[in-house]
Parts: structure tokens; C-alpha cells; sequence
């Protein structure tokens, strides 16, 4: 697969409480994301931030939270992007959703490298 050197990348901010059914949403979105052939996504897990109730979200030993801040990022193609938005849209409550041009400068798979499977949870 190759990406246009103009591409986009999405990048959704949300909990790591956050559900979608009977998973947790970073994982949800992520697999789907797969499944629609998008080129790859990466979760990021922050260990502070705060969002639109402005309430605190921390990590530090005195304020163990059980819901830290959540990235979700994913570069492609603008068309297929845009495709995937309604589907992220049916699955998320709460939570920002951003979009930015990107240019992108390397994307290949290293020869001689497997490809792992995400276990279904």
C-alpha cells in the first residue's frame, strides 16, 4: 500500500474508560480501521489531560485515574478518511475529533517483517 505524500491525519482524543460495546473504544476504533482498509492507526495513552468538563485526568501516585487520556491517530488518503468518519461518528459518545494535512515522508514495511494479528479480545 502506498499513501500519497498529502494525506491526512485523524486523530481522535477520548478516555480510556470510553466503550463500544464490549470493548474499549481505542480498541473498537482501531479495529475498524482495519477492517476498512485504512493503512494503520496508532493509540497513544497520555498521563494527563483534560477535556470539555475540564475535569482533571492524572496519573500521578496521590491521583490514580482510571480514566486517562486516550489518542487515537490515523494517517491515509483525504477519501478514505472522510469514508471512515461516519463510522467513528456511530461509535463514539463523548470526545474530540480532529483532522489535518499531513505530508508524509516514509511508509513502508520492512523487509522480511510478519505482520501481527490483534487478537479479538
Amino acid at each position: 500500500m502506498n499513501l500519497p505524500a498529502q494525506s491526512v491525519l485523524l486523530r481522535i482524543f477520548i478516555g480510556e474508560s470510553d466503550r463500544h460495546g464490549n470493548r474499549p473504544l481505542y480498541e473498537a476504533i482501531v479495529l475498524k480501521a482495519r477492517e476498512t482498509g485504512l493503512a494503520g492507526a496508532t493509540v497513544l495513552r497520555s498521563p494527563m489531560g483534560f477535556g470539555a468538563t475540564s475535569r482533571l485526568h492524572t496519573a500521578k501516585i496521590l491521583r490514580l485515574s482510571d480514566d486517562l487520556p486516550m489518542i487515537v491517530e490515523i494517517v491515509d488518503e483525504e477519501g478514505k478518511i472522510e469514508a471512515f468518519l461516519p463510522h467513528l461518528d456511530g461509535m463514539m459518545g463523548g470526545g474530540l475529533v480532529t483532522l489535518e494535512k499531513v505530508r508524509v515522508i516514509h511508509y513502508r514495511h520492512e523487509p522480511g517483517a510478519k505482520a501481527a494479528d490483534v487478537p479479538n479480545g
